[in-house]
């Protein structure tokens, strides 16, 4: 069995709960309005990355092509990220992938899926944010919608936090990672869709205890502050 992560409309913002559904994807489908270059980079960390430029893609962009259409884990597929552009004659092709509305959308044609991720990045328009993973073997689909903003309301109700401040030491360690590159606050904050607070927060308790890890700033994050 193949998954494919599938998400849209990210504008700028990497949730932590994306990351997380991501890992042990086999590939990753971007429709679109990704709005910084540290978002595909991320993304390319996890799984092989296919993404197509949105109307809110500027200059950086403009080498991301419009359109995509490629063969990945047995399925053929479109991706455009307005619906009006998909061409009238998709025969031959099993998914369909689009974004631009924020409105998930799932609905079949023939053997061809149509596939609308929503958007998993700000909240926009008062739609849910949600995202798709779609599972494929011997030939057959499966779509999971998932429910961002659920799923984050459920980790703040279980641990009574914010569900930014919400870490995994693999998150941790690869944000210390990138302070041992030299990059800075506001670079790794962007990269990570985190608040500037946040991130100096965990910056400064890594470069003020040396010898301190992952495991520890993780500790030393869930220790009330003295006030």
């Amino acid at each position: 069995m193949k998954r494919i992560g599938v998400l849209s409309d990210t504008h700028g913002k990497l949730r932590e709960e994306v990351l997380e559904i991501l890992q042990g994807c086999d590939a990753i489908l971007h429709a679109g309005d990704i709005n910084t270059p540290q978002v595909l980079e991320r993304l390319r960390e996890i799984a092989p990355l296919y993404v197509v430029r949105g109307n809110a893609d500027k200059e950086w962009a403009e080498e991301l092509p419009q359109t995509l259409s490629e063969e990945i884990c047995g399925l053929r597929f479109f991706m455009v990220h307005n619906k009006k552009e998909i061409p009238a004659d998709i025969t031959g092709y099993d998914l369909v992938v689009y974004g631009h509305s924020h409105k998930y959308e799932e609905r079949r044609e023939g053997n061809c899926l149509y596939l609308n991720p929503g958007s998993c990045g700000p909240r926009r328009f008062s739609q849910p944010v949600t995202m798709a993973v779609v599972e494929t073997e011997a030939g057959n689909i499966r779509v999971f919608r998932k429910d961002i903003a659920q799923q984050a309301k459920e980790e703040t109700l279980a641990k009574g936090k914010s569900s930014e401040t919400v870490f995994t030491e693999k998150r941790l360690r690869d944000i210390l990672r990138d302070v041992d590159k030299g990059r800075s606050v506001s670079q790794i904050a962007e990269k990570y869709g985190m608040a500037q607070e946040t991130m100096e927060q965990i910056c400064r308790l890594y470069l003020t205890h040396p010898g301190i890890d992952a495991a520890g700033v993780k500790e030393k994050m869930a220790m009330p502050r003295n006030r």
